[in-house]
């Protein structure tokens, strides 16, 4: 409690919205409980599930109006790691019987074979998947970073040093929108 008391003493804008959001159904709740040290059972169960409703209604508020805890991002990692645990368990299991049963393999070498070609798998797999689900799912972060690779690829090749302030202008404008932009170059003779 006292660290989400300091959280909102320092919290601005967003994360103040969220937190009052939050905060606001967890003393309703508390109130509800309260009172129903001295309800009667009925009315007990119906202030607790409006206790319970009204928390989930504040979470939903928070989640989804003010991005609590950018739950886009988790949502994407989430998605991303079952389906490459999904592939990967396919993949060993796939491999273990494959060893066992059609090669007659017999003894732990076939599943340590299969644990390394599933480890060796994961890192490049975690990262093609993570690229399809952002393409799929978070198309504005999977464009800025597509336009970020870009424009270093570019940057690579530039000696220029007013087309490099023109061309990272641009980046900036198309991928964040900013209502002012400056660039300050210190010029040294």
């Amino acid at each position: 409690m006292a660290a989400l008391v300091v959280r909102f003493a320092k919290s601005s804008g967003d994360e103040r919205l969220q937190l009052k959001w939050c905060a606001a159904a967890a003393f309703v709740l508390v109130v509800v409980f309260v009172a129903s040290i001295w309800a009667n059972s009925a009315v007990v169960n119906v202030l607790q599930s409006m206790g319970f409703l009204c928390l989930w209604t504040a979470t939903a508020v928070a989640v989804l109006k003010y991005r609590l805890y950018e739950i886009d991002r988790v949502i994407s990692r989430t998605l991303a790691y079952v389906i490459v645990t999904g592939l990967l368990v396919g993949v060993y299991a796939g491999l273990v019987l494959l060893a066992t049963e059609v090669l007659r393999f017999r003894g732990t070498v076939s599943v340590a074979a299969a644990t390394l070609v599933a480890a060796a798998l994961f890192s490049p797999l975690r990262s093609r998947v993570q690229r399809a689900v952002d393409r799929r799912f978070n198309r504005a972060r999977y464009d800025t970073d597509q336009m970020v690779m870009a424009f270093a690829a570019r940057l690579k090749n530039a000696v220029d040093l007013d087309s490099v302030r023109n061309d990272l202008a641009s980046v900036v404008h198309q991928a964040l929108e900013p209502t002012h932009f400056s660039v300050w170059i210190s010029r040294r003779d």
